[in-house]
């Protein structure tokens, strides 16, 4: 009943129901007359078997079943090929439509889109979620409208014959057909519920997990990561091998049941078609045989019944993600021209992922004047790459504000790439030309531009030795180049976009100290005048900023002008000496 209030007020799947009504009813009635004929056909076969070992005194008795078993037996792969061509041509133009709605929506607002879901939820989203709406009309809302058609179809054909016999078959269908799937939907619905959120979770932690990798070797654990990866897995089998044993169980009293359905057939058409060769005896072959293909009619009813707990979640996912997207991209209209000076300000700041965690930033407050160079300092999990996503927008807080020039950051949209600008610890390199990889900072650079921030950055002489210089490809992720040189090209995208504002998210934490110290000093000297963030856990070059300040669990520790936290804090003196070996 949950899924059926879920689709009353769902503004995914209900449209294509309408817009593609004609293709829906075709494939439904295909169906119906696919099991049709499958009945058909063993119907016309029994009876031309007993008829035709009865001795018939007239070749014309079994020449019309003939005929009709070839018709039968012809019409039946046609309309199941017919059926299934109009169900999965249904099916594929909803979920392709579907699809590009989800891209458009997430498109829209996708760095808002983080703010709820991570990365491995993302991952859940486009490769099941979509599967799942697919499977909710091919697995479970045709076969079990068609089953249903079947069902009423079989009654009332029994009523023609015995009322009472009919009313014996109508109970003991009715147990393949509710009783049977509502069973496994309270059952089994909630085991493969929790097994599909079990692998959201192994989505989810699984990519994270990848994605810091380097974070579990650095601190040695990588055994202890393969073990709870292992046994994560070893729960989600334990439920996938619970759903299947009772899948075997609840298989094997469905298949009881159509026996008893099959011997009832057989007792009854024995008792109201009586007789010894020929005449009304030829009937009980006909009416026994029919059952057989019915079956493959009405089994599939409870594993489809089951997994609609799957497809709740699902459709719940799709229209929860449509009323955020709407309610986030209605705010950021009429955002008005910023300009110069460009201050950042963060007034009273929280930040946790999700409502339950615990603060990831707490009542930060922080002012960032224009065309100052700020070092932001602090423990790997401290906040520190969490607040440069703040501050570019990319998140939204739980409380507080981060404002540029009293504009929220957040409510910028796409704009915020206009004024600020970010190198990561790995820039990336697309599998493209050098002259693609700078031309992403401005497209219309002319080449002489091009040759200039390369200079700019010392990458001149390295991109003129190249065979095709400008047009030389980049190798995947830029791994012909080494680290150094793959940030002095992310910088000289960020001198072709000139941008106010730059956020160096640790550029240098996997460099050498040499090749550190000069990247360093690269930097400072070609943003110089442009307001300069620095994310690091490391204190080297530090000493050429204007001001350090300190983040430990979220909040604010220590702030001011390096050279006299140097004299004045002793706190500060003690990371400088651990940060040196000393």
């Amino acid at each position: 009943m949950n899924i059926f209030r879920i689709l009353k007020n769902d503004s995914w799947i209900k449209p294509f129901l309408h817009k593609y009504r004609k293709s829906l009813i075709l494939a439904l009635i295909l169906g119906f007359i696919t099991f049709f004929c499958a009945g058909a056909l063993m119907f016309n076969s029994g009876y031309l078997i007993s008829r035709s070992a009865s001795l018939p005194e007239n070749i014309l008795l079994v020449y019309v079943p003939i005929v009709l078993t070839r018709a039968f037996g012809i019409s039946r792969p046609v309309f199941k090929y017919l059926e299934r061509l109009t169900s999965h041509n249904w099916v594929l133009k909803m979920t392709s439509e579907l699809r590009l709605k989800l891209y458009q929506v997430l498109e829209k607002d996708a760095v808002f889109f983080k703010n709820d879901y991570q990365t491995g939820d993302i991952l859940g989203l486009l490769s099941e979620d979509i599967d799942h709406i697919q499977n909710l009309y091919l697995r479970t809302v045709f076969p079990t409208i068609i089953a249903w058609l079947l069902y009423i179809f079989i009654v009332i054909g029994l009523g023609y014959f015995s009322l009472w016999f009919a009313l014996v078959m109508l109970l003991l269908f009715a147990v393949v057909i509710f009783v049977l799937p509502l069973w496994s939907v309270v059952i089994n619905g909630a085991r493969q519920e929790q097994q599909k959120q079990m692998r959201n979770q192994l989505y989810t932690e699984l990519t994270d997990n990848v994605l810091g990798i380097s974070d579990w070797i650095f601190s040695q654990r990588n055994l202890q990561y393969t073990e709870k990866h292992v046994q994560h897995e070893k729960k989600l089998r334990k439920v996938t091998q619970e759903i299947r044993n009772f899948n075997h169980t609840r298989n094997f009293i469905a298949q009881l049941i159509f026996c008893m359905i099959a011997v009832a057939l057989l007792l009854w058409t024995s008792r109201y078609f009586p007789g010894n060769h020929g005449g009304q005896a030829n009937w009980i072959a006909a009416f026994v045989l029919v059952i057989f293909p019915l079956i493959d009619a009405f089994a599939p009813l409870s594993d489809s019944a089951q997994e609609t707990n799957i497809y709740k979640d699902s459709l719940l996912r799709f229209n929860q993600l449509q009323n955020k997207q709407q309610v986030k991209v209605e705010t950021l209209q009429n955002q008005a021209k910023l300009d110069t000076p460009y201050t950042i300000e963060i007034k009273h700041l929280d930040f946790r992922y999700t409502d339950g965690d615990k603060l990831i930033i707490e009542d930060l407050n922080l002012k960032i004047a224009g065309g100052e160079k700020l070092a932001i300092l602090g423990r790997s999990g401290s906040g520190k790459s969490t607040l440069a996503n703040l501050i570019r927008g990319d998140r939204r807080p739980t409380r507080g504000t981060v404002e540029l020039n009293q504009q929220e950051t957040a409510l910028l949209g796409d704009d915020i790439s206009n004024y600020i600008g970010v190198i990561h610890q790995t820039p990336y390199l697309f599998n493209t030309s050098i002259r693609n990889n700078l031309s992403i900072g401005d497209e219309s650079a002319s080449e002489q531009r091009l040759w200039d921030v390369l200079e700019r950055v010392g990458l001149k002489q390295l991109v003129a030795a190249l065979p095709e210089q400008l047009d030389t490809l980049v190798d995947e992720a830029g791994l012909r180049f080494s680290g150094g040189e793959r940030h002095r090209l992310a910088l000289a995208r960020i001198l072709l976009k000139d941008v106010p504002i730059i956020i160096l998210d640790e550029p240098t934490v996997s460099l050498d100290p040499v090749t550190e110290q000069e990247l360093i000093e690269t930097f400072i000297k070609e943003l110089h005048g442009k307001t300069l963030i620095w994310i690091t856990h490391h204190l080297q070059g530090l000493s050429l900023m204007d001001r350090v300040v300190f983040l430990e669990d979220g909040r604010l520790q220590m702030s001011g002008d390096p050279q006299k936290l140097a004299e004045t804090s002793a706190h500060y003196r003690k990371l400088l000496a651990i940060d040196h070996g000393i």
